[in-house]
């Protein structure tokens, strides 16, 4: 990210007359979330290896689920976080090679190591498919709250401004993954201990113009992934990485001539996990919202804010707003 000179700050370009601008900061978790497979995971891989010329009777749904969550659970004891900790000493290359390494180890098991090497092309088909929306869906109600969301951002509320995120443990292709569903995303990522840039994945933006887009114009304004951050839900060190990032989405104003101002923030995540999302959210001293999808599963902590739908986020946020009036 683009350093700013001393006497700049990003924040109001009109200094509120409560003394300090309010801001909320609205995220979300992604996967099971905001999107979900199209077709089960084993079925489209089945599905693609058939594609390949490997065998039906060999290749199967339940043959390919159950090898598939031995060698995930494997490759995240060996490789925690896509492998971060050894792509940061030269030692691995992340996410794309820990999601090769896995289809390779999936169907190793699956053939009985009968066929030594994948036809050519088919691993990066597989991970191309689970980087757009031909491997993944939207929920239903994801694109009328975005809407919904986007005039929100708009009004002249109690909130001076509105950041919208997405907190993922998972691996830089989630911003793709988004894009490929036609919402706007804002450049603004993790960028902790080195540029986020600068870890080898999946993601390449284009070149910084230096150009930081006001929120209103974003469906999502920025993406924190695991990856990048450094350490997965529930640690607080990723919401604390999503609520310091939030800064870089507000407007720049010249501190020399509003050397008061400040900024005071509400932060709201909303995710599917009780133990990565909620209470990691609430520990980190934020709102927490905790969805429930039709293929999730949930095991409610007392006491928690439980919501069936998106739509019913923007009932939470106006009433925060009503308590910040």
């Amino acid at each position: 990210m683009r350093s700013l000179p001393n006497n700049f700050r990003r924040m109001s370009a009109i200094q509120s007359p409560r003394g300090c601008d309010k801001a909320l900061l609205i995220t979300f978790d992604a996967f099971s979330t905001l999107f979900h497979p199209r077709r089960p995971v084993p079925e489209l891989y089945a599905s693609i290896a058939h594609s390949f010329g490997l065998p039906k009777s060999k290749v199967t749904d339940e043959r390919l689920k159950a090898a598939f969550k031995t060698a995930f659970k494997a490759q995240s004891k060996a490789y925690p976080n896509y492998g971060r900790e050894k792509v940061l000493r030269g030692r691995y290359q992340g996410p794309r090679q820990w999601w090769s390494d896995l289809i390779k180890m999936t169907f190793a098991k699956v053939l009985d190591d009968e066929i030594k090497d994948l036809p050519h092309g088919m691993v990066e088909k597989l991970l191309d498919v689970f980087a757009s929306d031909e491997g993944y869906a939207l929920y239903d109600d994801v694109r009328p709250f975005f809407r919904d969301l986007k005039t929100f951002k708009m009004a002249k509320g109690a909130f001076d401004h509105v950041v919208t995120g997405v907190i993922s443990n998972s691996d830089d292709r989630v911003p793709a993954i988004l894009k490929s569903f036609g919402l706007s995303i804002g450049n603004v990522r993790a960028d902790r201990d080195r540029s986020s840039m600068e870890l080898p994945g999946f993601e390449q933006l284009g070149i910084d113009d230096g150009r930081n887009p006001m929120p209103m114009e974003n469906d999502i304004d920025m993406i924190i992934t695991s990856y990048e951050a450094g350490q997965e839900k529930p640690n607080r060190l990723i919401y604390d990485v999503a609520a310091r990032q939030a800064e870089q989405c507000l407007p720049m104003i010249d501190v020399s001539r509003f050397p008061g101002d400040s900024v005071e923030w509400t932060r709201i995540h909303v995710g599917d996990d009780a133990q990565k999302d909620y209470t990691g959210a609430i520990d980190a001293g934020w709102h927490s919202l905790l969805i429930s999808r039709e293929d999730t599963t949930l095991d409610i902590p007392k006491d928690a804010k439980h919501i069936g739908s998106l739509q019913e986020v923007m009932t939470e946020i106006e009433s925060i707003q009503k308590q910040q009036i």
